[in-house]
């Protein structure tokens, strides 16, 4: 982790950043599939009481998200999350109101994966660590 006053404390350098037209459903997915926790003191609300900035912790990392507007318009990206337990993973993303793009299965090249796409449009690539470099 690097450490500088320019950085949140607990934050990498580099932030994936997901802008979608709700971040509260991207939060509540991500709470449901991965079990990530919201940071608290990075949560920015409009005074209308709408969430326009959040950021969660998912396997020690972060992902921020913001609500799209007129000048941020919402575009979908692509995460690779390595997990442990890919099929647990699957059913809880799909519970959580992911879509799937292809079931658990053995690829091509000896990876167990999955990949979902969450309510934002995001799409995500699911997988364990399988030790090849």
């Amino acid at each position: 982790m690097v450490s500088g006053k320019h950085i949140p404390p607990g934050f990498p350098a580099l932030v994936p950043y997901l802008t979608v037209d709700e971040p509260e459903r991207l939060v509540a997915f991500a709470k449901g599939a991965f079990h990530a926790e919201e940071i608290e003191d990075q949560q920015a609300e409009h005074p209308a009481g709408k969430v326009v900035h959040a950021a969660l912790r998912v396997e020690g990392c972060v992902i921020e998200t913001g609500r799209a507007s007129v000048e941020w318009k919402a575009m979908p990206g692509a995460i690779h999350l390595y997990v442990r337990d890919v099929d647990a993973v699957y059913d809880r993303a799909l519970k959580a109101g992911g879509v799937s793009l292809h079931g658990v299965k053995e690829m091509d090249y000896g990876e167990r994966a999955c990949a979902v796409r969450d309510p934002c449009g995001n799409l995500w690539y699911i997988a364990p660590f399988t030790g090849r470099a």
